[in-house]
């Protein structure tokens, strides 16, 4: 028998240099995600929108920073083409089409603030090495900044969307709030959402349930500072419902889980009769084919591997990552009981999709 090898063919060059430059801008790309994420945090985008054309010891002296790490940054930033420079006065500005994606102001459309989840992705680098050698996965402990960012980046479009966009997805659901009914929000994190709502309804009766006791406590001090009495907080495993509901919410967190069939088994248990079920998750296809092109795709495979099939994985759990997508959560919302569900698009939240389930 030939022990002969079929040898690689030789690359075009032309399509060679084409992919090494996509490769080049990939590392840039991934330095300025870092230096955005920490423009966003530093409030420096904001600074500059309110500001004229300045230098950097002005830009420095407005946002209350050090000014030699302020002109590194706004280095950056230049050569990255997210600011403007004046050679002549050494001064910088921030254009205006460039701040409506990048400033407090520009509400969900500010997609600075997804920049940090790049740097808490690279904190877990080298566990998540360590995983692809020996499996398992990297347990959520060690993610302790993740439901401060999380909790952040819901409230930039929750707090515009949620009761005038969201909640109208089910028909009456507003009418029925109003009156007063019984509300579980399922991975509740730090309780922004129930939060709202409790607010937005004070005839309802809301209850956020989470197994993590640091995202609970802040969500009851956040409830005890607004003086709402229509509103708690328990830490419990979402499998182990206590209680009947009337609406079951959960926002970008049945992927996540250890244990995602069995929670949608215990939400339809929990659901009373004309009881709903809004599920918010990605929007993304189970079929890798149809993700191609997606314009978060490259993000949304990245933060499965660095969070949320990994931290599903270390309890033994799923691992569903983006293979949860339209088509096996509909699968699994079928398995668990319920027989019609809706599947409905959001304008301003181009990650997620939102579920509409009922029993029968």
């Amino acid at each position: 028998m030939s022990t002969l090898k079929a040898q690689p063919a030789a690359p075009d060059p032309a399509e060679q240099e084409a992919f090494a430059a996509e490769v080049a801008d990939v590392l840039n790309k991934g330095a300025l995600a870092l230096l955005v994420g920490v423009g966003h945090q530093c409030g420096l985008f904001d600074t500059l929108a309110g500001l004229p054309p300045s230098t950097s010891a002005d830009i420095a002296e407005a946002a209350d920073l050090d000014e030699r790490y302020v002109r590194e940054w706004l280095g950056g930033m230049v050569v990255g083409g997210f600011v403007d420079y004046e050679p002549g006065g050494r001064t910088y500005r921030l254009p205006p089409a460039h701040a409506a994606s990048l400033t407090s102001a520009a509400g969900p459309e500010n997609l600075a603030g997804m920049m940090p989840y790049i740097a808490l992705m690279g904190e877990v680098e080298q566990r998540v090495v360590r995983c692809f050698r020996d499996g398992g996965g990297v347990p959520y402990a060690a993610y302790p900044r993740f439901q401060a960012l999380q909790a952040e980046e819901s409230a930039r479009f929750y707090d515009m969307a949620l009761t005038d966009v969201v909640v109208p997805l089910v028909p009456g659901l507003a009418e029925r709030l109003r009156s007063g009914i019984d509300v579980l929000d399922v991975g509740t994190g730090q309780g922004h959402a129930p939060l709202l709502l409790a607010k937005a309804f004070p005839e309802s009766r809301f209850h956020g349930l989470d197994r993590s006791e640091d995202g609970i406590a802040a969500a009851r001090a956040e409830a005890a500072r607004a003086g709402l009495g229509n509103l708690r907080y328990t830490v419990a495993d979402s499998t182990a419902i206590d209680g009947t509901y009337d609406l079951v919410t959960a926002f970008d967190v049945i992927h996540d889980l250890a244990r995602p069939a069995e929670t949608l088994a215990a939400i339809a248990r929990a659901l009373r009769d004309q009881g709903v079920f809004l599920m918010g998750d990605i929007a993304a296809s189970s079929r890798l084919e149809e993700n191609i092109g997606h314009p978060f795709g490259p993000a949304l495979y990245g933060f499965s591997v660095f969070y949320c099939m990994t931290t599903s994985l270390s309890t033994g759990g799923a691992g569903l990552g983006t293979v949860w997508g339209q088509e096996t959560a509909r699968r699994m919302l079928a398995a668990a009981g319920f027989e019609h569900v809706d599947v409905r698009s959001v304008e301003g939240d181009p990650v997620n999709v939102y579920y509409v389930a009922g029993k029968g």
